[in-house]
């Protein structure tokens, strides 16, 4: 092999390896043409070769990554707080970005809160803990859901109570009573609490 070609495929990987790393999902056959100088036509040969070869594995669009990386990573942005007590607007301000290995924290749509309050503090979240929020807009009985009523975003369980016409939010501390709503929008389900240990 040229020592052309092998710089061209060791630039492709580097590049794939970068972006995935980066941007937290895998680059299209475009954006590695572009980013190695190349052609689409000639980096879709040398990829086919770098799969055959096990430094890649490739599958379809944006499934592009190096075989050498040992976890996936999702990118996921730090939107602010969420209130555990008396509900607060929930400020769709990204404060960052953090990078989770999908092996520990799975796939989808994520977004993390910072909790403030003490109303959830028996499911063990704690003031100033990150809450990791799978972005959905339903929830089964139970879970600890960001539930927003008009303006104004929580974190607690949902029930929802048909027979009433109503929804139960319940906070997670004996000490507190029961929201009740008429009605209110999920924005997502608490999965994963990200907590300092003392």
């Amino acid at each position: 092999m040229r020592s052309k070609d092998k710089t061209l495929l060791a630039d492709i990987e580097k590049f794939v390896s970068n972006y995935t790393d980066r941007f937290g999902i895998s680059p299209t056959m475009q954006e590695v043409a572009d980013g190695v100088g190349s052609s689409k036509a000639t980096v879709q040969r040398y990829i086919t070769q770098l799969c055959e070869d096990g430094v890649l594995n490739f599958s379809g669009y944006r499934t592009m990554t190096s075989a050498k990386t040992k976890s996936h990573v999702v990118r996921v942005p730090v939107l602010g707080r969420i209130a555990c007590g008396i509900p607060k607007f929930a400020e769709e301000n990204i404060e960052e970005f953090v990078r989770l290995p999908v092996a520990l924290f799975g796939q989808g749509d994520f977004f993390i809160l910072r909790a403030y309050g003490d109303s959830m503090i028996e499911a063990g979240i704690d003031d100033g803990d990150l809450v990791l929020i799978r972005q959905q807009n339903y929830a089964d009985d139970g879970q600890i859901v960001v539930a927003l009523m008009e303006d104004e975003a929580t974190l607690k369980r949902f029930y929802p109570e048909p027979e009433k016409h109503r929804v139960r939010l319940h906070p997670e501390n004996s000490a507190m009573e029961d929201i009740i709503v008429d009605n209110c929008v999920i924005q997502g389900v608490a999965v994963k609490v990200l907590k300092d240990l003392e």
